[in-house]
């Protein structure tokens, strides 16, 4: 056993539909876009990460890039399978005579299904892990917080990531209630393309909604300190010649309310099916929120309006889930929740 052990490398893996991060020896190694650009001709990898991502969007015909998870679950098996693989030699483990046998967790939606449940694990073992378990986001999300989820007291947490929305209530080392709905970052990039399309007749990609979410988006039209206005360029939809305009925060919460709104009506009903002691708690601690979509300026301030509860949002939030990963890593046969 303690030969094999000296040959088994650990590594918790947040498989997010917008970021993939790996942490490795209590440190984050990889922190890449979910993306791959594939050759159509030789069906060969030419990048992953980065590089694939300064390449979306912008390809001829031979050059295609896939985003392999959709919704926070393998849309992709085969590009999934490769994106891991890469992403996990990026770690430079396989430098030795013999691959070290790998020992992961990787974190997966607490809506997914068992089929695709069976696609994460089977895409992890293709790519060489010996051993996989497998944790749901809002439970690595708590304990990336610093939350001791094995304490009978209840704790909700929103994980508003690029695929999904998570809204758990977490107590005794187990999920009591959670409401999982396809709404997340993606679909306000969607929602900020269409707007653009709409009102300012100009068309944009997928990068440059994302951009304007990063610098101008917000989820209340009145913010104490707003941002800067922002110059977007894009294609003239008349005469189809590339040109700029310039949007405001504002603008931009009008049209990402009724998403938002998607996702206060979720954390409602989420609310109202917790148990009454359990609620009694949540009056007290609050709410938590982590992932990249709890970054959006004045969601904190929105979800109070609507609760009337106190709302934490994690320090780090794009990394929570990576870190509570990583601890869940560390604590392999302890935590009993890990999904075999």
């Amino acid at each position: 056993m303690g030969l094999f052990s000296f040959f088994t490398r650990e590594i918790a893996i947040d498989l997010g539909t917008a970021n993939t991060i790996i942490i490795y020896n209590d440190k984050v190694v990889v922190d890449e876009p979910s993306i791959v650009a594939i050759e159509r001709s030789t069906g060969k990898i030419i990048a992953v990460g980065k590089r694939a991502q300064m390449m979306h969007g912008k390809t001829h015909e031979n050059i295609k890039t896939i985003r392999p998870l959709r919704d926070g679950v393998i849309a992709d098996f085969q590009a999934a399978e490769f994106m891991i693989r890469e992403m996990i030699k990026m770690i430079g483990l396989r430098q030795s005579l013999f691959p070290p046998a790998l020992k992961m967790v990787i974190c997966i939606p607490s809506g997914i299904t068992e089929v695709e449940e069976r696609a994460v694990k089977d895409s992890a073992e293709q790519a060489g892990a010996r051993e996989v378990r497998l944790i749901h986001e809002p439970m690595a999300a708590a304990i990336g917080i610093g939350i001791d989820v094995l304490e009978p007291t209840g704790n909700m947490i929103i994980d508003i990531g690029g695929g999904t929305s998570e809204i758990a209530v977490i107590a005794l080392g187990g999920i009591v209630n959670n409401k999982s709905i396809r709404i997340a970052g993606d679909d306000l990039n969607a929602d900020i393309e269409e707007y653009m399309r709409k009102q300012h007749n100009i068309n944009i990609g997928e990068r440059t909604a994302e951009q304007i979410k990063i610098e101008v988006g917000a989820a209340l039209p009145e913010l104490d300190n707003p941002p800067d206005d922002y110059a977007v360029h894009g294609r003239d939809m008349l005469t189809g010649i590339p040109k700029e305009i310039t949007v405001n925060y504002s603008e931009i919460a009008h049209c990402l309310d009724k998403s938002i709104s998607k996702i206060e009506t979720a954390v409602l009903q989420a609310l109202e099916m917790t148990p009454p002691e359990l609620s009694a708690d949540i009056f007290r601690t609050g709410i938590y929120l982590a992932g990249g979509g709890s970054m959006l300026r004045g969601l904190d301030k929105r979800l109070h309006l609507k609760t009337k509860l106190p709302i934490h949002v994690a320090e780090d939030p794009l990394r929570a889930v990576a870190r509570g990963t990583g601890i869940a890593l560390k604590n392999f046969d302890k935590f009993t929740f890990l999904i075999k």
